[in-house]
Order: C-alpha cells, then structure tokens, then sequence
C-alpha cells in the first residue's frame, strides 16, 4: 500500500488552470522530494492533499483510503507556510496549545517526545517570537508530528537556515521516517540539501507531473562527466569543442565534456593539439543540474 495516490488531479482559481491533470505515487516509508519552480503547483497540490482547499477534479488516496476519511485525516501532520505560533509565549506552551487544540491524551508526554524528536527539548523555555528561523521550522515540524501522523506534509521546511539548521534537519528527516511506517512530502527548492535524505522525487511544472523516480533512478539517469584544467583554458575549450558534442565551463572553472569518453581519451586529444592539462577528474550531477537540464528540455 502507498501512503499516497493521486490521479488526474486538477485545480483552477478563475481562469488560471494551477494544477492539470496530476498523477503522483508516494510510497510507504518515502521521504518524497516534491520539486518545481515558482507557480509550478506544488503548494496547491500540498494544500488539497492536506484538505486545505478542495480540489478541481481526480482523486486523492491516502493509505488506500480517500482523502477525507475521518481516519485518514487524523493520521496526517502538516506544515504549510509557517506554524501557527503565537509570538510572545515559550516554545513549550505553544506545542501545549497545540496538543489540546488536537485533544492528545497525556499531553506533557507527547509534547517531550516530538521536541526531542526534532532537538528542541533544550529551548523549550524560549518565547517563539526570539528563536531562530530554524528552530521555528523545527517546532512547526514537532507540531506536525503531534498526534503520531503516518503522513507530514511539509512546505518548504528548509528555508532560511544555515548549515546546522540544515544537518538538523535532515537527521530528523531521517529520523521520521526509518521505521518504515511514516512518509514525508516535503517541497524545496534546495535542491542540493533535498539530494541527501529524499528517497523519491516527484518533478512538477505547470501543474503536470514530469518524472516520477527513486533516488537510484536519479542516480542512475545522472550522467557522469570529464572536467579538466589547462594551462590555457581558452584554447582547450575551442579544442575539445571541435571534437566533443558538449563542452562547458562551470561556476568552479572546470571545462566540462559531457560525452561518452575517459579522461585519458581527453587528455591524449589536447596533448596531440599540444595543450597541457594541470587537473583532470570524471564526476556526476546532482540533483540541481539534472532538474535545470530536464526544465531546458533534458539537452
């Protein structure tokens, strides 16, 4: 069974078709990297399967049930935006709240249990409104996970935080889900952060699924590539261009030939055209280069 289903799912607001026509499958256990740019649909999405806004057609099943089977709905954990905090109470008293906004029998446990969860048991004492960024996305996590949901449904929960915040993050990601009985969906346009702890993607745009695939699919459909300094870059970049059907020079300076060949191939090429190569090494892409190129049309 999969923690979520969804078919030829739809959504206009007036004129404008948001989103059209979506399938989507998010396994038991997954922690789904849901990726696209700016109005590409995913928050609306994430808003009809948390039963934010109803949808415009298809249907939405979650663990084989719909939607908005009472059951269904209390098994979910959400955090679209930002959390519902107020400002001038402590971290613990909000998440207090909370558990009796959702009725949580033994309350005071509960509320220990997903603080230490996401590493926030120590700044319990603290007034939301002086935490950080990243400890405010870690209590509306905690506040999501009240109640023990099978599913969270996070909206861009990686924003604004630095490189803590982020290893945090991750470990709790991780964390979640290694029982095998919860599944995150979790959207983000950090990408690179995203690549090490999602175990499925989904890529959207204009409201229509993409792709759809696992983490060893991506890793598998990222292609490997040759990326070389010279002593004149210029010159070996016009060399390897004659020769090479892609050739490119990245952010970190590195030439880049995207062909099917070896490293000795190149270098033996730019020695025969008497250029000296002073760095040579074969890579992948990642995640980020592989949705820029899928977003061009998968040069």
């Amino acid at each position: 069974m999969n923690a979520a289903e969804i078919k030829n799912l739809s959504k206009n607001f007036g004129p404008k078709q948001a989103v059209c026509g979506l399938n989507m499958t998010v396994p038991m256990g997954a922690i789904y990297g849901f990726i696209g740019e700016n109005g590409s649909g995913k928050s609306t999405t994430e808003k009809m399967i948390c039963g934010l806004i109803p949808t415009g057609g298809g249907s939405i099943k979650l663990y084989g049930k719909d939607y908005t089977d009472e059951t269904v709905r209390a098994k979910m954990g959400v955090l679209i935006e930002a959390p519902g905090c107020f400002p001038g109470l402590t971290v613990w008293d909000n998440m207090m709240l909370q558990a009796e906004n959702l009725s949580i029998p033994n309350a005071k446990r509960e509320v220990i249990k997903v603080l230490k969860t996401v590493r926030m048991e120590g700044a319990a004492g603290n007034k939301y409104k002086n935490c950080s960024l990243g400890m405010k996305q870690r209590v509306g996590i905690a506040m999501a996970l009240l109640g023990d949901p099978t599913l969270l449904v996070l909206d861009e929960p990686l924003n604004g935080l630095d490189a803590d915040g982020m290893r945090i993050m991750r470990e709790v990601f991780t964390d979640v889900v290694k029982d095998g009985k919860r599944s995150i969906i979790v959207s983000s346009h950090l990408l690179g952060e995203l690549q090490k702890v999602a175990t499925h993607y989904g890529i959207i745009r204009h409201g229509k699924m993409i792709v759809e695939m696992t983490a060893e699919e991506l890793d598998a459909s990222c292609r490997t590539y040759v990326a070389l300094q010279a002593a004149d870059m210029g010159r070996a970049k016009r060399c390897l261009g004659l020769k090479y059907s892609r050739v490119e020079e990245d952010e970190a300076g590195y030439i880049r030939v995207y062909d099917l060949t070896t490293p000795e191939d190149v270098v033996t090429h730019l020695y025969q055209n008497g250029i000296c190569v002073t760095e040579i090494k074969t890579d992948k892409i990642g995640l980020e280069e592989y949705y820029i190129d899928l977003m061009k049309g998968g040069r």
